[in-house]
């Protein structure tokens, strides 16, 4: 697949869009969501501020592209092919501890932790925006695993939340809690190991990285 090479107008404005971004989540963390004001933000990320304001036309605009791209993925990978849920869940929860390893994560959910009792349409933004789409991919990925038949699953809801939280309570809630909170390479792997087995184990028709022919 041919990727388009931006022009040069178009990086200058994505090398703008980062600074922006950049310097909105700072001062958010230090100032708070509502001391924080565009004129204030356009300041420090050294751009004027009609080029803010024609990017993000309010503060709430700004925020959303932040959880956005806080969650988005390098690629935009597709799901892996249903057929082995091993090999599948494997791909998904690696990219899903190093989307909760990257810095801005824990700055995101500090900022929306809070403001969450002044602007609860943050936590709104970063639910439905972040999180909810991250969620549903893993869901999407386990139905079609079951229309497969390679699992047997239930409750598709229910099982996406456990594959997710036996990642993310080792390696993201304790990062944003405890200030030295460090998790080396092989120990993340180790954990996303041991979620895809057991999330295996529980729901594969035929045992551990049963593939649709067995």
């Amino acid at each position: 697949m041919n990727k388009v090479v931006p022009t040069y107008h178009q990086r200058v404005a994505e090398e703008k869009r980062a600074l922006i971004v950049a310097a909105a989540t700072a001062l958010f963390l230090e100032l708070g969501y509502d001391r924080t004001s565009l004129a204030k933000i356009a300041e420090c990320s050294g751009v004027s501020r009609a080029t803010l304001f024609k990017q993000f036309p309010s503060k709430a605009a700004l925020f959303d592209a932040i959880v956005t791209e806080s969650w988005s993925t390098a690629d935009e990978e597709d799901p892996p092919p249903a057929g082995n849920v091993v090999d599948g869940l494997s791909v998904i929860g690696r990219r899903y501890a190093q989307l909760l390893g990257r810095a801005q994560m824990t700055d995101l959910f500090r900022i929306v932790i809070a403001e969450l009792p002044r602007f609860p349409e943050l936590a709104h933004a970063q639910f439905s925006r972040g999180k909810m789409p991250c969620f549903e991919s893993v869901r999407s990925y386990l139905l079609a695993e079951h229309e497969a038949g390679t699992v047997r699953i239930e409750d598709a809801d229910l099982a996406a939340t456990q594959f997710l939280g036996m990642i993310s309570n080792y390696v993201f809630w304790p990062a944003l809690l405890v200030p030295d909170w460090e998790v080396s390479a092989e120990r993340v792997a180790q954990v996303v190991d041991e979620a895809v087995r057991t999330t295996a184990a529980r729901y594969a028709v035929n045992g551990p990285g049963a593939s649709a022919g067995d």
